[in-house]
């Protein structure tokens, strides 16, 4: 419509016009974790770690002592006031999800299927990648801290992954070790007794 029709409107006649923002983006680096913004689930309770996001690892077909070590840490994870990042499937990632749940805390599940499936109950959010195995490489770079709970070819992927960036702490409780040609154990994750040293070697106290 031409100016001068328009300066004649008032202003319930005038057309709608609908305003674009520009959001602006900064660029980012792989080493800098994407950060999931807390406001929107609300602070869990326990001691505020800043804004922290540590990685669970662990195989889907979990054992029965895998699964409640899994729990635990999230429960521990979620008492620190950590945001808990995991795969969003079964196993090890549902049972650090109802840990977590369990203390009132955070959890998002980076999930490598296109969402069609129900997502986990005890998930806050999911992010929904549908890059398959690929995932891993998102929610690896997206902690903090990576634990791995139990061992499988996904969670072996996981920790080379957190091993190869480098930069960030990465803990072990159960599951494999990875030898040399000689059956040597090769410098890596630290190795954890426990769900609560896992937690403490990961936070860095």
């Amino acid at each position: 419509m031409p100016a001068q029709q328009l300066a004649g409107l008032t202003r319930a006649q005038a057309p709608r016009v609908r305003r674009f923002g520009h959001r602006r983006s900064h660029p980012r680096t792989l080493a800098q974790p994407y950060r999931i913004r807390r406001s929107c689930g609300g602070r869990p309770r326990g001691r505020d770690n800043g804004g922290v996001q540590v990685a669970v690892c662990g195989p889907a077909e979990a054992t029965p002592e895998e699964t409640a070590q899994a729990r635990r840490v999230g429960e521990l994870l979620a008492e620190r006031g950590v945001t808990v990042l995991c795969g969003g499937g079964g196993g090890v990632m549902a049972a650090v999800a109802a840990g977590v749940r369990d203390r009132a805390g955070l959890v998002i599940g980076v999930r490598p299927d296109d969402g069609t499936a129900p997502a986990l109950a005890e998930l806050s959010a999911s992010v929904v990648t549908n890059m398959g195995q690929a995932r891993n490489a998102i929610l690896v770079w997206s902690a903090d801290a990576v634990i791995a709970v139990g061992g499988s070819w996904g969670t072996l992927s996981e920790v080379a992954l957190a091993m190869r960036r480098g930069g960030i702490p990465v803990v072990v409780l159960g599951g494999w070790r990875v030898v040399d040609a000689h059956g040597a154990p090769v410098p890596g994750p630290v190795h954890a007794a426990t769900p609560d040293a896992a937690v403490r070697l990961a936070l860095g106290s």
